[in-house]
């Protein structure tokens, strides 16, 4: 396959993606891609290796003679999601403060910044991704690759979550609070005061995705 080829893949999986994030595509219609690779200017090669990409991610869901779907979201996946992040994130960010270089520091305070300045343009379909780059930023100075990639994962699958829980107003202005506090904390190398306040983060966010989910 060629580099543009691959581009153009890459280019299509990060607009769809953020179509799902954002709830702008329908979860009960087939994606209509005829329509999307014309829209887009490109052939249907590198729009099928996208949505190939999007349902190893767990976004799109494919049924014979029928396409792609969006995958509905649902109070049992987002349960199995953050009782996962709860069971891993937490002891990842523990270890990442103390094995976090100034390097690292510094790119966590830029992640936080960059969350900050999507939050306070009322970006909210940015929000989710900034969202994401500050939590990994947390945790890839643990240097426990298996650990990271799995922490990855479940960021991407809560992305979608993420942005439904922020809907309501003022969830953003708590997120940033809660997300200030924990920063310091892991700056300064308080691993048990951090693993607590990103336990404590994540289970009000799930706690907040229970009532709206109708859990």
């Amino acid at each position: 396959m060629s580099i543009v080829v691959r581009t153009l893949s890459e280019q299509i999986f990060n607009i769809v993606r953020e179509r799902i994030v954002s709830g702008k595509l329908p979860v009960d219609l087939p994606i209509r891609q005829d329509a999307l690779a014309s829209e887009l200017g490109v052939s249907k090669i590198p729009l099928r290796e996208a949505f190939g990409r999007l349902e190893q991610e767990g976004l799109l869901v494919s049924q014979a003679n029928r396409g792609f779907f969006v995958r509905a979201m649902s109070a049992d996946e987002a349960e199995e999601i953050f009782a996962l992040r709860l069971s891993i994130e937490p002891d990842a960010v523990a270890a990442a403060s103390l094995a976090a270089t100034e390097a690292d520091q510094k790119a966590a305070r830029d992640a936080f910044a960059a969350l900050d300045e999507a939050a306070s343009s009322g970006q909210l379909d940015d929000v989710a991704t900034r969202n994401r780059d500050f939590h990994m930023a947390l945790v890839r100075p643990s240097g426990r690759l298996l650990t990271t990639q799995l922490v990855e994962r479940l960021q991407v699958l809560s992305e979608r979550y993420v942005h439904k829980h922020l809907e309501p107003a003022g969830r953003e202005d708590r997120a940033h609070l809660e997300h200030g506090v924990l920063l310091e904390a892991w700056a300064s190398r308080d691993a048990e005061r951090a693993r607590s306040l990103a336990a404590e983060h994540i289970g009000a966010t799930l706690a907040d995705l229970r009532r709206q989910l109708g859990r």
